[in-house]
């Protein structure tokens, strides 16, 4: 490993493609070559975004390919999980009809706790994804908080919201069209991308992805990566994402097992995971978090600790420097 990475994603500053295409009847996929997704659902009287990008002036992009198909108004955003980099935008869809922000009770929990921590950090770590951050007026709250599952009908399309267990957060939502058999999965599943895991729970994490599989879906869009059209697709994304998160958590708990400290497991754990993983996008960035948790984790600390802008950088100097 290099002692001179660039601190989390500073060097990473070059502009994606984005792709806007449609998946079923109802459901789109707004993806860009890694970065963070937005899905978007067309009911019969209004539309419906999930996950609203990192601040309102990126959102526009968002609301500029849904005009390109429909002058329906944006009444929905759907938080999959609290994190600054996926919900932050979400004011920017008001001038768009914007009325309802929905999160599981356990997410409206995380922006409680951490919410005002956590957007300093992620601002911090990947200012490429935080275009005219100047935009964003604070904080996004939920108007609308539900327990396990709530299921909103756009007209005739038919959404339903699982809060279905803890993984990348313990907050984490999935939408799903059960007509469709689509699935819109948050940073669960990733395809072509590495996990996040800094505030993650990886010992229920792959039983969370058993729940999405049992679901059965034809197409799923990812976190992060392109949609996955047809079954085979959606297990190669599912079954991607469990590899990465059981081939970490196990390095790390032999490392904790064998007495190591966080520094060394975290280079060793790089050099396992590197040659299956290590061309994934924001693999470099990711790791370091990641490890920090499953350390963490392994030892017993079921409730992530907070990570501030100051705690990035000190990790990152003590495990990068």
């Amino acid at each position: 490993m290099s002692t001179t990475k660039a601190f989390a994603s500073h060097a990473d500053t070059q502009e994606k493609r984005v792709t806007f295409a449609q998946i079923s009847e109802h459901a789109w996929a707004y993806t860009a070559e890694g970065d963070p997704n937005t899905g978007v659902i067309i009911g019969d009287d209004s539309v419906m975004v999930l996950d609203t990008q990192a601040t309102p002036v990126m959102a526009q992009d968002v609301i500029r390919r849904i005009r390109e198909v429909t002058d329906k108004p944006i009444e929905w955003a759907v938080l999959s999980h609290y994190h600054a980099v996926r919900v932050l935008g979400a004011e920017g869809y008001r001038s768009a009809g914007l009325k309802h922000i929905v999160a599981s009770r356990a997410t409206h929990e995380m922006i409680v706790e951490r919410g005002e921590a956590d957007k300093a950090s992620e601002i911090g770590r990947f200012p490429r994804l935080f275009r005219a951050v100047e935009s964003v007026p604070g904080l996004t709250w939920p108007t609308i908080v539900f327990d396990e599952k709530l299921t909103i009908h756009l007209g005739s399309v038919e959404v339903e919201l699982h809060q279905i267990g803890r993984g990348h957060t313990r907050g984490d939502t999935i939408a799903r069209l059960p007509r469709e058999g689509v699935v819109f999965s948050g940073d669960l599943v990733e395809y072509g991308a590495t996990p996040y895991a800094g505030d993650a729970h990886f010992a229920d994490w792959p039983t969370t992805l058993d729940r999405i599989s049992a679901l059965d879906p034809v197409a799923l869009v990812p976190g992060r990566g392109e949609a996955l059209i047809g079954r085979d697709a959606v297990n190669e994304g599912i079954e991607g994402t469990r590899a990465f998160l059981v081939d970490l958590y196990a390095s790390v708990k032999a490392g904790v097992a064998a007495g190591h400290d966080l520094k060394r497991i975290y280079k060793d754990t790089y050099a396992v995971l590197k040659p299956s993983y290590g061309h994934w996008v924001i693999f470099d960035h990711c790791l370091p978090f990641d490890v920090t948790r499953a350390f963490d984790e392994a030892q017993g600390l079921d409730h992530p600790r907070i990570w501030t802008a100051e705690r990035d950088r000190e990790m990152w100097e003590a495990l990068e420097g």
